[in-house]
Order: C-alpha cells, then sequence, then structure tokens
C-alpha cells in the first residue's frame, strides 16, 4: 500500500509529528511518499517517483483548509483523503494529535469507511472554469454597495437577489462560509446543494436547499465593477455586468475517510460547542 503523507515542514510540530508518522507507517509495510521537495525531511519517497495510480490514501496535516488545497493540487489523483486536525475548527480534519496513532492503526486495520461526497463544477460563458469541494461564492469585491444578482434553477427564474454576493454550498461546505451566513447544516452524504444570499437587503431572502443535479445559473446585472468568483476560497475569476456564471454538479465525488471510531455528528458537537445534554 503506498500512503501520501503532507505535512507542513515550515512547522516544527508538523514536522516532528510526519516523521513519527512515517515511521509507523513504514514499520506496517507501507510506502510513505511526500512532495518531492519535502520528501527527504521527512525520510519519505518522492511522491514523483510512484505511481499516481497506486496512492490509496493522501493524509493532510493541517485543518480544512489545507486539505482544500489538497484536492484541488491533487484532483487528478482517486485517492480518499484522512485529515489530522493541527488547526483550529476542522470538520474534514477530525483526527486530534491525541489520537493519530490509533487512529492510523484503525486505517490499517480497514476500520473505516470511505465517503463519497458532492463537489460542484463552475463555468462562465467565456471558459473561465472552477470546482470546488465546499462552495463556489460571488461576491461583490470592490463594489462598496449591495449587487444585483439574477438566479435561474434549470432554466427557471428563481429570484433576484440585492446582496453582498451568494453562495452554491455542497453540503461539505454547509458547515463552512454558508453557515456563518445563515444556511442550513445539511448532513454531508446527503446529494444536495444549498443557496445561501450573502447580507440580502430584503429579509425574506433566506437560504435555499436544491438536488444536487439541478442546474444554476448565476447572472450579474449591476452596472458597476467586476463581482469575484471564488472556489473553495482558491480559484478566482471575474463576472462582468451582464455575464452568466453556470454551476452543475461535478462529475467526480470528494473521497473522504470515516474512521469508525469517529463520526460527524460528535464533531460537529464539539466544533460548534454545544452544550446540549440527555435528559
Amino acid at each position: 500500500m503506498i500512503i501520501a503523507l503532507f505535512p507542513n515542514t515550515s512547522k516544527k510540530q508538523s514536522k516532528n509529528l510526519a516523521i513519527g508518522i512515517q515511521e509507523f507507517l513504514s514499520n506496517h509495510g507501507i510506502t510513505v511518499v511526500a512532495e518531492d521537495e519535502e520528501a527527504k525531511l521527512i525520510n519519505a519517497k518522492p511522491i514523483s517517483s510512484v505511481d499516481p495510480k497506486e496512492i490509496r490514501f493522501l493524509i493532510s496535516m493541517g485543518g480544512d483548509g489545507t486539505m482544500l488545497r489538497l484536492a484541488h493540487k491533487y484532483h487528478l489523483l482517486d485517492a480518499a483523503m484522512l485529515g489530522i486536525n493541527l488547526g483550529h475548527l476542522g470538520f474534514m480534519a477530525d483526527v486530534p494529535i491525541a489520537d493519530i496513532y490509533p487512529s492510523l492503526q484503525d486505517l490499517i486495520n480497514g476500520s473505516y469507511k470511505i465517503h463519497e461526497r458532492v463537489m460542484i463544477q463552475g463555468e462562465t460563458l467565456h471558459g473561465d472554469s472552477c470546482f470546488a469541494v465546499n462552495d463556489i461564492v460571488v461576491h461583490r469585491a470592490r463594489n462598496p454597495s449591495l449587487v444585483e444578482i439574477a438566479i435561474h434553477i434549470d432554466g427557471v427564474y428563481l429570484n433576484t437577489f440585492e446582496a453582498d454576493g451568494i453562495i452554491i454550498a455542497t453540503p461539505n461546505g454547509s458547515t463552512a462560509y454558508s453557515l456563518a451566513a445563515g444556511g442550513p447544516i445539511i448532513s454531508p452524504d446527503l446529494e444536495a446543494l444549498v443557496l445561501t444570499p450573502i447580507s440580502p437587503h430584503t429579509i425574506s431572502n433566506r437560504p435555499i436547499v436544491l438536488t444536487a443535479n439541478q442546474e444554476i445559473q448565476i447572472q450579474y446585472l449591476s452596472d458597476y465593477d467586476p463581482v469575484e468568483i471564488r472556489a473553495d476560497g482558491l480559484e478566482h475569476h471575474h463576472l462582468q455586468t451582464g455575464d452568466v456564471f453556470r454551476i452543475t454538479r461535478h462529475p467526480k465525488n470528494f473521497k473522504l475517510v470515516s474512521l469508525l471510531r469517529r463520526d460527524y455528528f460528535s464533531t460537529l458537537r464539539t466544533k460548534l460547542g454545544w452544550s446540549g445534554k440527555l435528559r
């Protein structure tokens, strides 16, 4: 088995943990690879030295943002990702430092499930494209006031939002920016999308949940500066006045390793600081 390990070697803690993880996995007969420029630092093999199709898992060391960056950088790999949380608010990166080695043992023993989560893709009429694991955001950018954005669903007019922007989030991304903007939490295994307006002028403009297979067309109407499109906070495009941006389901799913010792709802309670008790 080949596992790709991605530490942040600029951080001493991450580098030292990665060396320990590499040794642990190697002692169990697993080949550990890392990015070429970092492989030697953690005693791993360069990732370029193996067939990418043979990589079984990606282990991300950081937070959810690190996992998203890896998902974009290595989107051609068909490997599932496990996240070790070295940050703060991690919904995908849910393995704490104290639980690293028992979690790795579970991975080796097969005590896990692979959840395939919906991804989305977007394209402008000019051919600019992007994809997202969490969300695609259309934001007013440099404009000092609210902008008008028209939404069509499968070619049928929904509404024109006067707002700071619009978030199209997957269930995986429903606990990110969309949640902060007032959107619902969607169980990550659902095949759905949520459209959440950002600071809408009309308070009756509420988030709406759609099926994952519906096409969303976003048209920028205001005669102002271009608005900005960001996918997972990474890829960056602009829409000019009158331009249309089309969002559909991505043909691939994001594969996330879920260890049987952990569950989504306990992670949710912990990360959101819920304090309810059984009575």
